[in-house]
């Protein structure tokens, strides 16, 4: 009999590994599965884990991104892409769309099996970042809009209904500004060269022209025409070395006096170039220039940690991002999209707030000389008047003084439930813990731009420097401070419902950000809660970094905040588990279940206080 595996998923993925080894065309191609995004180098790629369960989903998602990645790496050259590559950030971005799209197509075309796969890949992503809720061009990010008509036009294959919605808000402008490039699709298909030309024209046709830089092949060709003639007929250099010496023998004085006057003049520029530096070299007297001080690091945690510039960063309150009526709006549209959970959210708010005062009580203090009789001492003063200590003495206990921050996940991946289930939430602790006297901070962590934004586009212009750290512009918004009363602030939750708003996730910094707030705080205790669906995901700083760039650094910093016990951290995955960075956290699976799981987290919290437990446990008596 055959032993059966310790995880049924196992043989699938071992399969799957071998199967994209093979499509790659490279028996040496690692292939790992893990809970961070998916990601591809040189020699390997990272598929999405497979649980125990294996649902469909999982199985087509995992299928679709092997086959996606396997045709870039057998169908991809990287030189050739370099030798063609642009300049500017959104040029490079619709290069490397229309070159996936090409790869993908010539993969179904070859192997008609990896176009249903990758159907489900595309669609997938598209319902993560919500592209079936777009309803504007100007929201849809024009480079994926590209790649997928390519892929379309390519293949002939209906796309996912979320992906074909950013496709045809696009299409008709593509069609018109390149509808004649467009036709030479069929013919450069099979060559990545000549596609690359093809893209580079398309990329131009769209207006994005100035973003290519300087024609390679035009390059090439300026280089053959500029060429030297002593490359091709040595003997010119034997005619002029010819004609010098006949000069020299014609005139042999004048020769020798040319050769004096040379040396002379040489010789006055060594010594005026040696009386200059011992000008330079001379101080005045006194004590020696002091060097300036290095730079602060850019982080507390981790001061190798690198940011190319944080010139385009940006701290920002919500109102500053929308108009006070369209926060309205979107307040009133996430009102609307909870009504279902706002009867079970409501009794969770009230069950907290019945924890936590409970923990405000008085407390008595017994066997006094003075004070309001003990009824448990009842039988012994009425045998006895005169026993003493008989009395009891009510007691204000000491509430400590306490500020919780709510430190919400603005990433993309977020978009939909989860945002709005954060957002509500959010607001109902708000609420909640200021009415028991607790102050709360909302803060949110995004980018301001997909691709890096402006910080990769001056990266780019500045030589493209290796390793270059952090590479995009962070946005953290301030939602609700602690001191600001949460009336005032209601509608500013609804800023997550803004399309375009939510971006990239840079989680380290972003936790650094808020605990540097919290401990400007005078409050005796400071909790610090983080809601997060995922490891830390920026493809343009991933892209020229480590691979664990991110992830490194967030637990250099979750590190520090542990060890300095200065605020007290806990964190909440939604659909992936945290509990490898935080300590303290739960994972849930349905967004649904975020609401319990952040009232009971905050309630246990406030239980682990040792002057809580002991008010919970009610009476204290005096020896």
């Amino acid at each position: 009999m055959k032993k059966p595996t310790d995880n049924p998923a196992d043989p699938f993925k071992k399969a799957l590994a071998e199967t994209t080894r093979v499509m790659a065309d490279d028996p040496e191609l690692g292939v790992t599965y893990s809970v961070d995004p998916p990601g591809q180098t040189g020699d390997s790629v990272r598929l999405p884990q497979i649980s125990r369960r294996m649902t469909r989903e999982e199985v087509l998602l995992a299928r679709g991104t092997a086959d996606a990645y396997a045709l870039r790496h057998r169908y991809h050259d990287a030189g050739t892409a370099a030798r063609y590559a642009a300049q500017g950030q959104m040029a490079r971005d619709l290069m490397d769309a229309m070159e996936t799209a090409r790869c993908e197509a010539v993969g179904a075309r070859d192997m008609p099996g990896t176009a249903k796969n990758i159907d489900a890949k595309i669609g997938n992503e598209a319902r993560r970042k919500g592209y079936g809720e777009i309803s504007q061009a100007a929201d849809a990010p024009l480079a994926t809009a590209a790649g997928y008509l390519i892929r379309h036009l390519a293949t002939g294959r209906d796309l996912p209904p979320e992906a074909a919605n950013v496709m045809e808000l696009w299409r008709g402008f593509i069609e018109d500004r390149c509808g004649d490039t467009l036709e030479n699709l069929g013919d450069v298909l099979a060559d990545q060269t000549a596609f690359a030309k093809f893209s580079r024209q398309l990329v131009e046709d769209l207006g994005y022209g100035d973003q290519l830089g300087d024609d390679p092949d035009d390059l090439d060709q300026e280089g053959e025409d500029e060429a030297e003639p002593d490359d091709d007929d040595p003997d010119s250099t034997g005619e002029a070395e010819e004609d010098q010496d006949e000069q020299a023998d014609a005139n042999p004085e004048q020769s020798q006096e040319e050769q004096q006057d040379a040396s002379q003049a040489s010789v006055e520029m060594d010594d005026a170039g040696d009386m200059e530096e011992a000008e330079e070299t001379e101080l005045p007297e006194g004590e020696s220039p002091q060097e300036p001080p290095p730079p602060a690091p850019h982080s507390e945690a981790d001061e190798n940690y690198q940011v190319y510039t944080t010139e385009h960063d940006e701290e920002i309150a919500a109102e500053d991002l929308a108009e006070p009526q369209e926060l309205e709006r979107l307040r009133a549209y996430l009102d609307q999209q909870l009504e279902p959970l706002k009867g079970a959210v409501s009794r969770l708010a009230n069950k907290l707030q019945r924890r936590l005062q409970a923990q405000q009580n008085r407390s008595w203090s017994f066997d006094q000389e003075e004070g309001i009789l003990d009824a448990g001492r009842l039988a012994r003063v009425v045998a006895n008047p005169t026993t003493p200590l008989s009395f009891k003495v009510e007691q204000d206990t000491e509430f400590r003084d306490t500020v919780v921050t709510l430190l919400l996940d603005n990433s993309g991946s977020m978009r939909g439930r989860p945002i709005s289930i954060a957002a509500i939430c959010a607001d109902v602790l708000a609420r909640t813990l200021e009415r028991c006297g607790v102050k709360v901070e909302v803060l949110g962590f995004t980018t301001r731009a997909w691709k890096g934004g402006r910080s990769r586009e001056e990266w780019l212009a500045g030589g493209r420097a290796q390793q270059p750290g952090r590479l995009n512009d962070l946005r953290h918004i301030i939602y609700k401070k602690a001191d600001a009363p949460m009336r005032r602030t209601r509608d500013n939750l609804g800023l997550m419902m803004k399309e375009g708003l939510l971006k990239e996730n840079i989680d380290g910094e972003a936790l650094e950000w808020a605990h540097r707030r919290m401990l400007a705080r005078q409050e005796q205790r400071k909790i610090l809660m983080v809601i997060s669906d995922g490891a830390p995901v920026d493809d343009s700083t991933l892209s020229v970094n480590a691979s664990n760039f991110l992830e490194k650094h967030l637990r250099d910093v979750i590190a520090m905040v542990e060890k300095r016990k200065a605020v007290e951290l806990l964190a909440i995955g939604i659909g992936h588990d945290v509990t490898r960075y935080y300590d303290r956290a739960v994972t849930i699976t349905d967004v649904e279940q975020l609401a319990g799981a952040m009232t009971e987290q905050l309630a246990s919290l406030f239980d682990s206080d040792p002057r809580a437990r002991a008010r919970v446990m009610g009476i204290k008596r005096a020896s």
